[in-house]
């Protein structure tokens, strides 16, 4: 069965490492026959959640006018989410950071799910993503019905386009074929 596939690629530079394995799992997901949308943050404009509560005691509306509002439907609406952010100082960036905590309005709403995650960082060890999938897996415990389906850990890719020597090119095509 073909599903709908929700990529969210935190890069902050379109054609990064940890962007050109969301393409690979893309790839891999379209040959399979599985439809897909891959959103840019650097496309959207997202503020910091200021935990103000307007969203809790108003039906889920939150007080920023900006793009949250579209992605979250969007992360309702799929069936998989993939999410991918670059690994700086050993943590998901800032702006994959920004989204988990704007879906706090609808957060219930984002009910089983399968999701995917897709890490690239500049040291070497596989080790450098723990953090990382620390965060997620903290996001992903507070989600109904969510499961963890597949981990790319893209090492030892500091400047751009490195990742592309990686295995982690063929893991990213072969997970996402395997939707």
């Amino acid at each position: 069965m073909a599903k709908n596939v929700l990529i969210i690629s935190s890069s902050p530079r379109k054609g990064g490492n940890s962007d050109i394995l969301c393409d690979q799992f893309i790839k891999g997901a379209q040959e399979s026959g599985n439809q897909t949308e891959k959103i840019y943050f650097q496309d959207k404009k997202i503020n910091f959640c200021i935990g103000c509560e307007v969203c809790i005691n108003n039906g889920g509306t939150c007080a920023h006018n900006d793009d949250m509002e579209e992605i979250l439907g969007k992360m309702i609406k799929a069936d998989a989410i993939v999410m991918a952010t670059p690994v700086y100082f050993y943590t998901m960036d800032a702006q994959m950071k920004t989204l988990i905590d704007r879906t706090v309005p609808k957060y219930r709403e984002i009910s089983n799910k399968d999701f995917y995650f897709i890490m690239t960082a500049a040291d070497g060890r596989k080790s450098a993503t723990d953090r990382t999938m620390e965060g997620f897996r903290g996001f992903l415990s507070c989600l109904s019905g969510a499961k963890e389906k597949g981990i790319i850990s893209g090492t030892g890719a500091w400047g751009s386009g490195d990742i592309r020597k990686s295995t982690a090119m063929s893991e990213a095509y072969e997970m996402g074929k395997a939707l």
